[in-house]
């Protein structure tokens, strides 16, 4: 059974939630006030740039229950900041306001905060509880804390298969349609990954035979950054693919550093890799200094048996349908 603080914190990471894939690259926070068992004013981080929790909080607050503000407790999933960003720092709002006790589920590791918020507010007085649900909240913001914490996205390796252990039949044309493994409900969830991951990678050959768009087409929120693995830049060369001709969401292709540029189309971003290292960590580096923080990615086997080998991910979501291909092209091996 939860305790009363780990109830209300767990009310915190709930609303924090509704924000899934709107806020990087900051986490989401979510931040509640009560006051004798009390619920006065809640709010959450709505997207990046837009106010903090507790300046949402703060301004839900009735005007009748202003007065009890020094007699309530700010419950916050995350340590609140202590520095001037695109607002201003959340603890002295918190200073403003009175609140003579704060709990917070964990603290911020990002550099410019790192435990000076709850300093402050302990200098000044008030009574901070740190760590309530403390696991919860990491979970919930694991992009953001990986991202700060190992300087690369959190990767996310995602594939279906049938009973036997293949992704795909034997086709021996690009025209010949995939194996659709997945019923309506699923192919949801897959547009809901796409919509919070920041980017979504796959190998050249998903291109060539599978041509996908790699948007999400069936979930609230925005698609990823497309990136595709194509070392010397031939799908631009051989045929019309969606990821080139479709200029509404960002396509990025990872090259080797060698490769022929000058006929490169205006909205198509080059990465450049040591393709023949091919060492993950160096590409997964360079996407976080381009502001990746959470990487899905989707495919193929090849692209996705060498993550696993390079052990380079951190979740994988692997359906397992109910069919029987007898043959085909053999799933990643864990």
């Amino acid at each position: 059974m939860l305790t009363q603080d780990e109830l209300y914190m767990q009310r915190c990471l709930d609303i924090a939630r509704w924000a899934e894939g709107d806020t990087s690259p900051n986490p989401m926070v979510g931040a509640i006030l009560v006051h004798n068992q009390r619920i006065i004013g809640e709010g959450w981080h709505q997207r990046a740039g837009a106010p903090h929790a507790e300046v949402n909080c703060f301004a839900s607050v009735r005007q009748e229950d202003e007065p009890l503000l020094s007699q309530s407790t700010l419950y916050v999933s995350l340590e609140p900041c202590s520095h001037f960003g695109k607002t201003p720092p959340c603890v002295d709002l918190i200073l403003e306001k009175g609140v003579r006790r704060v709990v917070v589920a964990m603290k911020d590791p990002f550099p410019k905060v790192a435990g000076r918020g709850i300093r402050k507010l302990r200098e000044a007085g008030i009574e901070v509880l740190c760590g309530v649900l403390e696991r919860e909240a990491e979970h919930l913001n694991r992009f953001f804390l990986t991202s700060i914490r190992q300087g690369r996205p959190y990767v996310t390796l995602k594939w279906a298969e049938s009973q036997d252990g293949y992704i795909d039949a034997v086709r021996t044309s690009p025209k010949d349609s995939p194996v659709v493994f997945s019923n309506a409900i699923r192919q949801r969830e897959v547009h809901r990954l796409r919509a919070i991951h920041d980017a979504i990678l796959v190998g050249r050959n998903t291109v060539v035979w599978d041509n996908p768009r790699l948007t999400n087409r069936l979930w609230r929120g925005k698609s990823p950054i497309r990136i595709v693995l194509d070392r010397h830049l031939s799908l631009l060369q051989e045929g019309r693919y969606h990821l080139f001709e479709d200029t509404g969401v960002p396509t990025w292709v990872v090259v080797s550093p060698q490769t022929d540029t000058t006929l490169l189309p205006t909205h198509i971003k080059l990465i450049y890799w040591d393709t023949e290292r091919g060492d993950l960590s160096e590409l997964l580096s360079e996407l976080h200094t381009l502001g990746i923080q959470s990487l899905l990615v989707e495919g193929g086997a090849h692209t996705l048996q060498a993550f696993i080998d390079q052990k380079m991910y951190n979740a994988v979501d692997r359906e397992v349908a109910q069919i029987v291909l007898h043959k085909g092209v053999k799933a990643p091996i864990l």
